[in-house]
């Protein structure tokens, strides 16, 4: 038996280095947990026999799961029944790590499920200022969650899965009752082992997305974003409890083979616009600086004719996933429009360095692609006022400059 932190410390996220791994992207539209996130792949063909076979390798009795199919807002998918006569208290963290590292599970299982139960606990250790080995796991301390953990940890070494990715993370709002007490939605473990990762909130008064849900995809995902480039294979859907009106309450998994093509290359960003007709020049050019400004990775304006022949600006703005909310409540800020549009494309941008060029004892940057140079403007403006030359000129200077330093 491992005892204590040393279960999971140094455990890093498995990835394949075959040329063409298979991955799988979980689609959080509905958030995810525990579940949920087995039972998307058990309905993508992970074999319930065998897990239960491998499950018993845990060191742990009074246990057993059952599946079923439901349907959700219409849609058909795989709730997961985790029964157990479990009457412990909470465990510690270093205890659940030592239960996982004492069955004997394929190797791949043990990283990702220790790295999941390391993730929680890192965050937990954060929020109660406690060393991670210590903190006691309540609601994922129980043997229903360590099921639904290691269990998913198994579904994956099933079908084969090398990588995992993940869709950005939807939650809900209101409030939940933990071991601590009454907590806000999404509950604070989701919110520290989600730091970096693309998330939203939808009007939904329930939580979405739990502290195992949130762990698995923290431990184990190397990509964030929309559906990576891929053969698919296979796809499943795991059920949450609830209804949820007209939206499924489900999470799905889309499991296939990475395609070494163009599409693998692009970066996936979002583009959103706006038609205005009633902004003047200045605040448009104010609005463009300020996007820049809050992280846009490019924003311009496209001279356009709307209805009835008005003339009208587009204000298009191009942004990484994760921060397009932010960047489209500062056009709504900035123009007062009244609607914002948005939609996912690729861009393919060209490597590039900055190198650097005296003229006449300026400093000026260059940027270079493999087919050109272009001298920075700022500093070109800023040497040619010095210098009492044209701009032009100045610019003409840098370039044949750094082009014969090459």
């Amino acid at each position: 038996m491992i005892e204590g932190p040393a279960a999971w410390e140094g455990v890093t996220v498995p990835t394949a280095s075959g040329p063409t791994p298979t991955v799988a992207w979980f689609h959080c539209f509905s958030g995810i947990a525990g579940d949920m996130a087995l039972g998307a792949l058990i309905d993508a063909g992970a074999d319930v026999d065998e897990l239960r076979t491998m499950l018993g390798r845990l060191p742990v009795d009074g246990w057993s799961i059952e599946t079923e199919t439901v349907l959700r807002a219409g849609i058909a998918g795989t709730k997961v029944h985790v029964h157990t006569t479990d009457v412990a208290p909470a465990r510690s963290a270093a205890v659940v790590a030592a239960i996982i590292a004492e069955a004997h599970l394929p190797d791949r299982v043990h990283r990702r499920a220790l790295a999941t139960i390391g993730a929680l606990a890192e965050a937990e250790g954060r929020l109660h200022r406690r060393p991670p080995a210590s903190v006691h796991l309540h609601e994922v301390g129980g043997l229903d969650a360590i099921i639904d953990v290691v269990g998913t940890c198994i579904a994956l070494e099933l079908l084969g899965v090398d990588e995992v990715a993940s869709s950005a993370v939807a939650d809900g709002t209101g409030t939940v009752r933990a071991a601590h007490g009454l907590l806000p939605v999404p509950v604070p473990a989701v919110v520290s082992l989600l730091a970096g990762a693309p998330t939203y909130g939808l009007d939904i008064a329930r939580e979405l997305t739990t502290p195992t849900g949130a762990a698995l995809l923290a431990a184990n995902v190397v990509e964030w974003g929309v559906m990576p480039a891929m053969t698919i294979e296979r796809s499943g859907y795991g059920a949450g409890t609830a209804e949820l009106g007209d939206r499924p309450n489900l999470t799905r998994v889309v499991i296939g083979r990475r395609t070494p093509t163009w599409a693998a290359e692009g970066q996936a960003v979002m583009l959103l616009e706006a038609n205005l007709d009633d902004a003047t020049g200045e605040t448009l050019a104010f609005a463009v600086e300020e996007l820049l400004a809050a992280g846009a990775l490019d924003a311009w304006l496209t001279p356009i004719i709307m209805k009835k022949g008005r003339p009208a600006v587009t204000v298009s703005v191009l942004a990484e996933p994760s921060t397009a909310p932010a960047l489209r409540e500062v056009l709504v800020r900035e123009t007062g429009t009244m609607g914002v549009r948005g939609r996912l494309v690729e861009r393919w941008p060209q490597e590039r360095r900055i190198d650097t060029v005296v003229i006449d004892g300026h400093e000026i940057r260059v940027k270079a692609t493999a087919g050109r140079a272009k001298a920075e403007h700022d500093d070109v403006a800023g040497a040619a006022r010095a210098l009492g030359e044209p701009l032009r000129e100045v610019a003409r200077r840098a370039e044949e400059a750094w082009r014969r330093s090459q």
